[in-house]
């Protein structure tokens, strides 16, 4: 392995990206965290000794009179999502010597309190990441009037640091697949039916469901759509509702992979098989996804949160400094649980599996 030159410091991400494993992976290992297995835990030692990485908790660079302590804001602490960006914000933590605090908003008016002036986040924090917490400009600008960086993942704001995948592409990315196999029938399970936050990345989702269909030459189908609250039990609901429609769906388009595990689950229950009877389609990569044979569409959730954290502390040095959105990248998956449709038989009615 090529020793990078002492005048360069290899970072979290350099780690990582050499052991092709995560920042948030990388940090447990080297704290000796649990949930790593050993050879996993050895291969990222070497390569950190390799690369002569160390975290930096002194953090000299910092400037004197700062709490050294940034807050993350979530609309929910419970999804994977939302748990593993905190645990890539954790990481650049750790190495650069801050405190990390997590805080979780469930309405707008929540998240408008947290902004406020009158509740002080200056003196508690140096900076906040916001991840999909909507955020006005007048909200940004006092942040910085009152000495507290800001930097955001999903929602831009201004010229603050910013990290964010494209979701109109996710989207159009597992549908045009979907019909490319030949589906036609092609169900959606959304977001929330009320959501309070005002959440942007369910519309641009459904933008891109949309976008896909209509290049298709697929018409929009609202008996198609069902909610499924981007948890498992929604998932699984919002599947059996499609299921139970005088026509229902070949192939299923789920905004998240939890969402796309509840699915599997209504599947599971009615000895249907994903990939055969019922094509689905998920966004995350989600742990659990390899292991179900899920294709989905991956996001680097851990690195979004590294990158924002990162893009924090060089705000938190550059308090004037004006930054572009650095674009996370997305990628099709293709499992086991997409398949071109069954195949009718015209005399009986019957379905029977896609002809080889």
């Amino acid at each position: 392995m090529t020793q990078r030159s002492n005048r360069t410091r290899a970072t979290i991400e350099d780690v990582a990206n050499a052991a092709n494993v995560s920042v948030a992976t990388v940090s447990r290992a080297l704290r000796g965290l649990p949930n790593v297995a050993p050879s996993t835990r050895a291969r990222i030692s070497e390569v950190a000794t390799a690369m002569h990485y160390r975290a930096d908790p002194a953090a000299a660079r910092l400037a004197a009179g700062r709490t050294r302590t940034i807050v993350v804001v979530v609309p929910h602490l419970a999804g994977w999502y939302f748990s593993t960006v905190v645990a890539g914000v954790e990481a650049v933590c750790a190495e650069t010597g801050y405190d990390c605090i997590v805080m979780a908003v469930g309405t707008i008016e929540e998240s408008n309190r947290l902004l406020d002036e009158t509740y002080h986040l200056e003196r508690r924090i140096d900076g906040v990441v916001l991840v999909n917490i909507p955020i006005s400009e007048a909200q940004a600008r006092s942040l910085s009037e009152r000495g507290v960086s800001c930097s955001t993942i999903g929602v831009r704001v201004g010229h603050q640091p910013n990290v964010s995948i494209d979701d109109v592409t996710a989207a159009r990315l597992a549908v045009d697949h979907l019909i490319q196999l030949g589906h036609r029938r092609i169900a959606l399970i959304s977001g929330q039916v009320e959501d309070p936050m005002n959440f942007e990345v369910p519309k641009m989702r459904h933008r891109g469901y949309a976008d896909a269909l209509e290049a298709g030459g697929i018409g929009l189908d609202d008996a198609l759509v069902e909610a499924g609250n981007f948890g498992i039990d929604g998932g699984r609901e919002a599947m059996a509702a499609l299921l139970d429609r005088p026509s229902p769906p070949t192939a299923v388009f789920a905004m998240s992979d939890e969402m796309a595990f509840g699915a599997l689950m209504t599947l599971q229950e009615r000895d249907l098989t994903a990939g055969r009877d019922v094509s689905l389609v998920g966004i995350d990569d989600h742990d659990v996804s390899r292991v179900l044979g899920l294709t989905t569409v991956r996001q680097h959730v851990a690195e979004q949160g590294a990158l924002a954290c990162r893009g924090l502390m060089a705000a938190i040095e550059s308090p004037t400094a004006q930054f572009e959105t650095i674009r996370s990248p997305v990628e099709l998956v293709v499992r086991s649980t997409t398949s071109p449709p069954p195949v009718a038989i015209p005399s009986t009615g019957v379905q029977t599996s896609r002809l080889s």
